[in-house]
């Protein structure tokens, strides 16, 4: 009989090592062992045998089989999971994600034989070693025992509580994968483009209820008084969308017209505030299924207020998680702008239902795809549905506040490396969200809504159930063939959508156009903006495909020219009194008028400032004083453009410009000048010029 420690040495020389599987087909004999006897091998005479971040891609999961069953009075739970992989290389080794997780037991169903699991917490890995050779071409199920106590964090499978008006805490048990946190809940291939199919069985207490991403579809009492429920098979979907709930909470439920149930969940003395969230998740649901002309692909969708949750919410297909603030709403004491928030969070996460549950992105240096476009959709649903609610304005903000940071050195492209959890937790920020939708904003008007909405729809179809590139969405919508002639649209010019998006998602920061009158044409100059005085020396070679546009006083049409070089030029006319560049801001970049065109400006804004929208009257007052930050316009100049506001009529310029004046007086207060602040007064009174500057 060969011994222990020979046969792990044969075994060994035809296993997978290193990051190469093995390309023989040999089986090693082994005698069956009943389930759960000792392995017979050491697996201290193995060695882990993966050395990078991101998985290997010769196993591919298929389909989970997932069994929990948390106790919510010890605080922990144990579970089991069954995940059918097709193996399309020869190897000895599966390495999947798991942590902070006991493996009690592993196993491939078919050889009866308890498997050794090797660990690798720094990558958060773990190896599970078959002395049978898995062969390509074929399908295992590789079944996994484990337990773990309910994290006290907001990642993985969490334990949340509250408080009733008695004062009494309950607890539930709630989680959040997104991004790599479904290994702290059961083992699996925590990475977005092993998209699978998940069957959920959860067994809890009678007075619980249980919730995931699926509707339950059998419920059986089990020993010792406990149920235990079953849901429907998933779609196909990403770990990290992968979501269940125990508790005791509340619901009301409505219908949309194509007849998928919506139940908005909350704690029992918080359910009567969930009203206007169900009506506004069965609004937005209709709208999406006919802006995307895609049908909502499962069932049902739930929507619950957690108590304790970090984020603002989280769009787990089919059971999307909340902030109670982000979900819950009171007609007797929120305000109009809880409205508008509880309305833009919910139409953000049921976006995402279509934008990056049904098409992921291949990695996270990409999570912009999901969250600039759920960003943006938000924006596109409130203003389709709740047209009260002005969210065009917040959108203007909103740019507002992603130019001002991606001016600083600290930036980072939209598109950026990441390849460990803390680099990939990095890339949810404002340069992900609200650069990525302002971005959006701007390719949608250059190329005109009808283009922009026709491609998404190509690229959701397209990539239905499957994880996409950045290059992906820029060949949809160059792609689009509709009525609408794109060398008509961009008056012959040649549009190459990908090498202009690459220069925005690529490298970072803010475009500065200097636009110079000369007679009849309009020259442009592009230089990076900047408002450190040692920016580094590559900011000054960034080079931007720009999508103008700019309307005069003598046509009442946006016109659109794209922008290749450091410097262009375009014709207008000699009758134009006026040039306004970066229609109503759709446009990520600033705008700088140089010689006598804020001049212009602001003659126009003192004589007939209602001749320019109050986006553009907002985009210039602020263009100005970024300007005069930047250094590359003096700061009377900013004064005397926002010399009209005394006759301003709309909320979001006068405070725009009342905001820059608060900083401006707070800087000369220090000065102790008495006759500055006065002359200051008079300046906006009058429209004179500061004489001490």
């Amino acid at each position: 009989m060969v011994s222990v420690r020979l046969l792990v040495l044969f075994l060994l020389s035809v296993s997978l090592l290193g990051s190469q599987p093995t390309q023989s087909s040999q089986q090693v004999s082994s005698p069956a062992h009943p389930a759960g006897e000792q392995s017979p091998l050491d697996p201290s005479s193995l060695s882990f045998p993966w050395s990078r971040l991101r998985l290997p891609r010769y196993i591919i999961p298929l389909h989970y089989h997932l069994f929990l069953h948390p106790n919510l009075t010890s605080l922990s739970f144990t579970g089991s999971v069954q995940i059918q992989i097709d193996v399309q290389n020869n190897t000895n080794w599966v390495v999947l994600h798991s942590k902070g997780l006991h493996i009690s037991k592993a196993t491939i169903l078919d050889q009866n034989l308890v498997l050794p699991v090797l660990h690798n917490p720094s990558h958060e890995q773990i190896g599970i070693f078959s002395p049978r050779v898995l062969s390509s071409g074929q399908k295992y199920f590789l079944y996994i025992e484990f337990e773990a106590e309910l994290a006290e964090g907001f990642y993985g499978f969490y334990k949340s509580t509250y408080r009733t008006s008695q004062g009494e805490t309950r607890t539930l048990a709630s989680t959040h994968f997104e991004p790599t946190s479904a290994r702290m809940a059961f083992p699996c291939f925590d990475e977005p483009n092993f998209k699978a199919n998940f069957s959920v069985r959860i067994r809890r207490s009678q007075e619980y209820i249980s919730l995931s991403n699926m509707p339950v579809v059998k419920t059986v009492e089990v020993n010792g008084g406990l149920l235990e429920d079953q849901f429907a098979e998933s779609v196909k979907m990403s770990t990290y969308l992968v979501a269940f709930v125990i508790c005791d909470f509340k619901s009301v439920t409505g219908t949309t017209s194509s007849g998928v149930q919506v139940s908005i969940y909350a704690a029992p003395e918080k359910w009567q505030q969930t009203h206007y969230a169900l009506e506004v998740a069965v609004k937005m649901l209709d709208f999406y299924e006919d802006y995307f002309n895609i049908r909502y692909p499962l069932p049902k969708q739930d929507l619950i207020a957690i108590p304790d949750f970090q984020s603002g919410a989280m769009e787990n297909w089919g059971l999307t998680t909340y902030r109670e603030t982000s979900l819950l709403f009171d007609p007797l004491t929120s305000s109009v702008s809880d409205k508008l928030w509880v309305t833009m969070v919910i139409g953000h996460e049921l976006a995402h239902q279509w934008f990056g549950n049904l098409v992921t992105m291949e990695w996270w240096n990409d999570i912009w795809l999901n969250e600039g476009f759920a960003r943006y959709m938000e924006y596109i649903s409130v203003e389709a549905t709740y047209p009260d609610l002005k969210v065009e304005e917040y959108l203007l903000h909103t740019c507002f506040a992603a130019v001002g940071l991606d001016s600083l050195n600290s930036s980072r492209p939209i598109s950026s490396p990441a390849e460990n959890p803390t680099q990939i937790k990095e890339m949810f920020d404002t340069v992900s969200y609200d650069k990525g939708a302002c971005v959006l904003h701007m390719l949608r008007h250059f190329l005109t809504d009808e283009v922009f909405q026709s491609g998404i729809v190509r690229y959701l179809r397209k990539y239905s159930y499957k994880n996409a590139h950045n290059q992906d969405l820029w060949d949809s919508l160059a792609n689009v063939r509709i009525k609408i002639i794109l060398m008509y649209l961009f008056a012959g010019e040649h549009l190459d959508l990908t090498a202009m998006m690459n220069t925005w998602t690529l490298q970072k920061g803010i475009p500065l156009v200097t636009v110079t009158r000369k007679g009849p044409r309009l020259l442009f100059k592009l230089q990076h903006l900047h408002f450190s005085v040692d920016a580094p020396f590559y900011f000054y070679s960034f080079l931007w495909q720009i999508p103008l546009t700019y309307k005069t006083d003598v046509s009442g049409t946006i016109h659109r020219h794209l922008m290749t070089s450091p410097t262009d030029s375009i014709h207008i006319g000699e009758e134009a009194s006026w040039v306004k560049v970066n229609t109503d801001m759709t446009g990520f970049y600033v705008v700088h008028y140089e010689e006598s065109g804020w001049d212009v400006m602001t003659k126009l804004l003192r004589e007939n400032y209602t001749a320019l929208s109050y986006k553009d009257r907002t985009q210039l007052i602020h263009n100005a004083f970024q300007l005069v930050t930047a250094g590359h316009l003096p700061l009377n100049k900013a004064l005397d453009l926002i010399g009209y506001l005394k006759r301003e009529t709309h909320t979001v310029p006068l405070l725009k410009g009342l905001g820059y004046l608060e900083a401006f007086y707070h800087i000369i207060e220090k000065r102790d000048e008495l006759d500055l602040t006065q002359n200051l007064g008079s300046h906006l009174d009058g429209g004179q010029e500061l004489t001490r500057m």
